[in-house]
């Protein structure tokens, strides 16, 4: 678990309110809120990080088991208003109950005698359940010491019948006086108005009467409910982590795709210097200027895997400017951009390789007058980005630019940052020409820093 904003690098504690996304990027409230709730690196849906409560000590066997009891008896307050709430409902329920089966008898037992027996005996429990409920998480019976660990609760269940009778003896309906035939308490003499103990014979019949139904319809169904509680939270906290697992290994299978990306582009570009160093130095002392450009920003996005268009674009334009130098009049650049999308989520170094992809197939098999047009716009609710050039298409390849590495990489990032909420598809229309199109969701995300350099049309 990450204990630090990627935002404003503010220290989050366990307990702390924080966002993460599928790649464990954490965020706080406030930087999560600016976001509206998308991840400013992956684009994936900022969502609420389970809250856990501070543990000490060291290293333990049985650490996911260890983590499960923190969660559950750090709130302590719920169990004890859980337990009090439950077993008052279920003395109301048999006081009703009871009420209702005595009244057609005309027995003479009234409404507040039979509250008063049913409350003594089944509201005691309430002070004894949060100790069992602790009991039962702190010792739970397991494949490998469910025998030991059964001994352990029959005689933990025998000390709660003990205290159970204990509690009911304090209570005026503790037991019945033969002597005066009525319930009354086993401390304090209604009669003679002083304290007594109760005899041993008596003590003796409430826990042999008692101690059957309290293990088997007490104790017993509270171990169970505490086992319940706990393989719960046990789910639910390997569902987190296998989560997290999947989104580590996306992760890192898209920072791989990107690390490809990168001396991809790279190695063209030195290639295109290289072309021009023993011809035109002039050129390629500009293009080398260029680079150092590209290098920049290639840096400063090293790990970011989701840029803004605007960004992009700006890095777009200094691979296409170093392109410009080793082409010069035979290839010209449009960008038509809807001002709206500029602030849009796209993957880092998505429109790179589909504008190589122009360039190699389609600008250096042309004598003249090569065009390359970049578009983007909004569509439904959709980012469309195309970029066309107008070489001679797929005619005379023999191998289609689909299949090549970065068109390849291309798509298997997509597929990694959106599922099946995205496309991209290769056209080439029969009088020749090429387009590249994609179509991602749209995600806006509004820039805090200055506001970079706008692509200008060329």
């Amino acid at each position: 678990m990450k204990t630090t904003c990627e935002g404003c690098a503010r220290n989050l504690q366990p307990d702390v309110e924080a966002y993460i996304c599928s790649f464990e990027c954490t965020f706080c409230a406030d930087c999560a809120s600016r976001q509206q709730r998308i991840c400013r690196h992956c684009g994936g849906e900022l969502v609420r990080r389970p809250r856990r409560g501070n543990s000490t000590g060291g290293d333990h066997d049985g650490d996911e088991e260890g983590d499960t009891k923190v969660q559950i008896t750090n709130r302590p307050a719920l169990i004890w208003a859980a337990s009090f709430g439950v077993w008052t409902f279920v003395s109301l329920a048999a006081t009703a109950t009871i009420y209702q089966l005595y009244r057609p008898m005309n027995n003479g037992m009234s409404l507040s005698s039979i509250a008063g027996m049913e409350f003594s005996q089944v509201l005691t429990f309430a002070p004894l359940t949060p100790f069992v409920f602790a009991l039962a998480l702190r010792y739970p019976l397991q494949r490998g010491n469910w025998v030991n660990r059964s001994l352990l609760h029959l005689a933990a269940g025998i000390v709660f019948t003990l205290a159970h009778i204990s509690l009911r003896a304090m209570t005026p309906y503790g037991y019945w006086d033969q002597a005066h035939r009525q319930w009354t308490s086993a401390i304090w003499d209604s009669h003679a108005h002083a304290f007594r103990m109760a005899p041993w014979a008596v003590l003796r019949s409430m826990f042999l009467g008692s101690v059957v139904d309290d293990i088997t319809s007490v104790y017993i169904p509270i171990v169970l409910i505490a086992h319940a509680v706990s393989y719960y939270h046990r789910f639910r906290e390997r569902e987190l982590r296998a989560t997290q697992l999947e989104g580590q290994l996306a992760k890192a299978h898209l920072q791989t795709l990107k690390s490809q990306l990168q001396p991809h582009f790279l190695f063209n570009t030195m290639h295109s210097i290289s072309a021009l160093m023993l011809t035109d130095v002039n050129a390629a002392d500009r293009m080398m200027s260029r680079l150092s450009d590209l290098l920049r920003i290639s840096l400063e996005a090293a790990g970011t895997q989701i840029t803004t268009l605007n960004r992009e674009l700006e890095f777009v334009n200094c691979y296409l400017d170093i392109e410009k130098v080793r082409f010069e009049e035979r290839m010209n650049v449009i960008f038509d951009i809807a001002p709206e999308t500029l602030d849009a989520q796209v993957p880092h170094l998505l429109l790179q390789p589909l504008v190589d992809n122009a360039v190699k197939h389609g600008i250096s098999k042309l004598q003249g007058g090569g065009e390359i047009r970049i578009t983007v716009n909004r569509q439904n609710g959709d980012l469309q980005l195309k970029i066309t050039d107008n070489g001679p298409g797929l005619r005379g390849l023999s191998t289609l630019p689909a299949n090549g590495l970065g068109l390849r990489i291309t798509r298997e990032r997509l597929e990694s940052l959106y599922g099946q909420n995205q496309s991209l598809e290769v056209v080439s229309p029969p009088h020749g020409g090429l387009t590249i199109c994609v179509s991602i969701p749209l995600r806006i995300q509004r820039e805090t820093t200055a506001a970079v350099n706008s692509v200008k049309s060329e």
